[in-house]
């Protein structure tokens, strides 16, 4: 009985560990964007005058909220796009066994995105689309729409097919199927793929950097703004941060069970 409490008393304090350290960045930068400069550089974590100055500036000298709309329609139309694309790419290759198309995609997904930069960029450049949410659109789409393929591949191949065959004797195309049965109870993982996708896009930064400009910058490249060559505005750049985070911890939280359901549904075949 000694030796479970001190396992668990162990563990507890290992898990606590792990935690803090994974939690203090957070808290540093949160608690940051409430200090001013001379304060952020005291390096007094708990000991400030807490002020909103900065989070003030980041609104009205930054147009900070053009910003956050310019994320939010990349990320929402790269996921969709990529969610169009590769829910039936998945299905294909889960279905009829195209391991190689698998395979291909999967080293997609492993070349650094950097190698696609540069043709990106002449192609954009060539239709004239640099710096339009089309060319940010697509080159999101292409970190997202491999993850989206290997996340549902796994839970497609976990799926009964006699569900399937069910439908095929009521007269359903294969089709019909695949809209009006798999996807709805593939729900889990299209909502766990779609969670990490947008995730991808909201933090992406070589992409924006290259094909996004005035119009159609992004956070990422917002945040970017707050380092100069003299000095790097810190208040503000942590005020930009917390903003950043925000909603991806917010998504997080909101959809952590269907994170955790769709990766286990996938995780096993029936």
């Amino acid at each position: 009985m000694k030796i479970k409490t001190v396992k668990n008393l162990s563990l507890s304090l290992a898990t606590t560990a792990v935690i803090l350290i994974f939690v203090f960045p957070i808290l540093w930068m949160v608690f940051s964007s409430f200090k001013s400069q001379v304060d952020i550089q005291s390096a007094r974590l708990f000991s400030f005058h807490p002020t909103v100055q900065n989070y003030v500036r980041v609104f009205a000298e930054y147009n900070f909220l053009k910003y956050i709309v310019n994320s939010f329609i990349v990320a929402v139309g790269s996921t969709l796009a990529a969610l169009a694309l590769g829910l039936p790419a998945a299905y294909s290759i889960a279905r009829f066994r195209m391991n190689g198309l698998g395979l291909t995609i999967l080293v997609a997904r492993i070349i650094p995105g950097i190698t696609f930069l540069i043709p990106w960029f002449v192609i954009f450049n060539e239709l004239r689309l640099v710096d339009t949410y089309v060319a940010l659109i697509l080159s999101h789409m292409l970190v997202g729409l491999p993850y989206i393929i290997w996340i549902m591949i796994p839970f497609f191949e976990s799926l009964s097919e006699e569900i399937e065959e069910a439908g095929f004797i009521d007269g359903c195309t294969r089709l019909e199927v695949f809209l009006a049965i798999v996807l709805p109870i593939s729900l889990p993982g299209i909502i766990t793929s779609s969670i990490m996708s947008i995730i991808f896009s909201w933090n992406n930064f070589l992409f924006s950097l290259i094909l996004a400009g005035e119009r159609t910058k992004t956070l990422p490249i917002a945040v970017f703004s707050f380092i100069s060559y003299s000095e790097i505005n810190w208040g503000g750049l942590m005020a930009a941060a917390t903003i950043i985070t925000l909603p991806i911890v917010i998504i997080a939280l909101l959809g952590q069970k269907y994170i955790v359901d769709g990766m286990a549904a996938g995780a096993v075949k029936g």
